[in-house]
């Protein structure tokens, strides 16, 4: 007898498998929207479909009669503007400090217990200091995503770093690497793919402090129109637009996987998550 754990389903049945759940909730929303506005027409909880498509119309392809602007995609390019610029940045930085820390022992020996400290501050408690100290602007909204994701960023990349087989190091200077050679030819190569693999896993974070910041001081932008609106109970507006962000997540996180498997395949030849 087969044992489950070495039953694998076809290519149909993942299909079928992981669309099920997605299936079965949009089917239990329809049973209990139904259910309430039977009870009351003008029900604010549960919209039925026919009103998010209206507020998705009026949102998305009718200007704003105040404005002349279409919010929805205002919102999303504010937004994504933010998220770009924070999780670039906070990319380029792990990169280098979690490389430098990884490899160099003087800089390991300052840098290390200062990153550690910092990964262990909640980024919301700061939100107000970074309000205080930064002004309302664009600033302090990607400040908050670099705070928040770069200090994990950092020490996953030290780790990788570390892992990094000595007999390579060792070879590589046998040959007469130099230090910076032995970074840019031999390191950088494998904490790459690792590197994309951090950007993913802190991508829902990044949402979080990008969203939470939009939410206290922001004049467009996914989050402020989701918390703006919030005071008029406006369901059919608040769960399209939650449902676009985790949309652009899946697309961001997507093409993340993609790239790394296409430009590096021996990472997940041998074992690399995706």
């Amino acid at each position: 007898m087969t044992r489950i754990i070495n039953r694998k389903p076809s290519a149909f049945g993942r299909t079928v498998l992981a669309c099920l759940p997605f299936v079965l909730l949009i089917a239990a929303y329809m049973v209990a929207s139904d259910a309430r506005l039977a009870i009351n027409p003008n029900d604010k909880l549960l919209p039925s479909f026919d009103s998010f498509a209206a507020a998705i119309d009026r949102m998305a392809f009718e200007p704003s009669k105040r404005t002349g602007d279409y919010l929805l995609w205002v919102d999303t390019w504010a937004s994504l503007q933010r998220l770009f610029l924070g999780v670039g940045i906070s990319g380029l930085l792990a990169l280098v400090i979690g490389v430098a820390n990884g490899m160099i022992p003087y800089v390991r020996a300052p840098m290390s217990p200062m990153v550690r400290a910092l990964s262990l501050i909640p980024p919301m408690a700061i939100l107000p200091i970074l309000f205080i100290a930064l002004g309302l602007g664009e600033l302090s909204k990607v400040m908050l995503i670099i705070i928040g994701i770069t200090p994990m960023m950092i020490r996953d990349l030290q780790l990788r770093t570390e892992s990094l087989p000595a007999e390579q190091i060792i070879k590589a200077q046998t040959l007469g690497a130099n230090s910076w050679t032995l970074m840019l030819r031999v390191v950088l190569p494998q904490v790459m793919p690792r590197l994309i693999e951090a950007v993913r896993l802190t991508l829902g974070s990044a949402w979080l402090f990008l969203i939470a910041a939009e939410a206290i001081a922001a004049t467009e932008g996914l989050g402020y129109r989701i918390f703006l609106i919030r005071r008029y109970l406006a369901m059919d507006v608040i769960l399209p637009y939650v449902l676009w962000i985790t949309i652009l997540a899946f697309l961001m996180d997507w093409a993340l996987q993609k790239l790394s498997a296409h430009r590096y395949p021996w990472f997940h030849a041998q074992g690399g998550k995706s």
